[in-house]
Parts: structure tokens; sequence; C-alpha cells
């Protein structure tokens, strides 16, 4: 009488006396998750185990992190330029005051990073 797993098309091995079921991962790529992929990769490794785990072992992982990346790059840009809209930095400005300029948008960009971090990779 088959197993239920021998029946799905699972094999073992005999290590000793004992049956080991011949488990393997998908086989899945992180090259192209992104660094806020990758950010939110190691949120989930260090904070929210259960999730990461079950995300790995479902083989959903990948396409979570590629899916997050997209939607943080989407976020950041719209969130930049409604910064500098609101904020009146404009390429007038950096013509006229190139360093007023880059430290407005360095403070945006910062700004714009946390409110990504807080609303989307820690949640």
């Amino acid at each position: 009488m088959k197993s239920y797993f021998e029946e799905r098309g699972g094999t073992y091995t005999e290590v000793g006396q004992v049956l080991i079921p011949n488990l393997v991962m998908d086989e899945q790529s992180d090259g192209d998750i992104g660094i806020w992929g990758w950010r939110r990769k190691r949120y989930l490794k260090e904070h929210r185990k259960g999730t990461y785990n079950r995300m790995l072992m479902n083989g959903t992982i990948t396409q979570h992190l590629i899916e997050i990346n997209e939607e943080a790059m989407n976020m950041r840009e719209r969130l930049v330029k409604q910064f500098q809209k609101t904020e009146g930095v404009t390429e007038e400005l950096k013509r006229r005051d190139q360093m007023a300029w880059v430290g407005a948008m360095n403070s945006i960009y910062n700004r714009v990073d946390e409110i990504i971090l807080h609303d989307l990779i820690y949640t």
C-alpha cells in the first residue's frame, strides 16, 4: 500500500532503518527582486519567520518580493514628484542654486524612503 506522498510521485531515501522523503524546493532566483525586495526579505527573515518560511515552502516568496519592489519603486517615484511640487523643488532652483536643490532632493529622498519602509516593507 502506497502512502499519499508516494501516490503523488514522492520518493524516499533509506538512511539506516529510516525512510526520509526526498523533498526538493523549486528553484527560485533572487537576482531580480531589487533593493526593496531584499529589504523586505531581510525583514521577513528576521521578524516574521513563520510568514517567510511559509512563503518559501509555497514557492511564493520570489514573486512577493518582486511585487514589493515594483510597488516601492512606483511609490517612490510618485511621492518624490509630490514632495518636489509641494516644496517648490524645481529645475529653476536647480539652475539657480544647485547646492540648495541637492539638499532639498536628498531630504525628499530620505523622507520618501522612510515612508516606504514604514508603510510597505515593515508591514
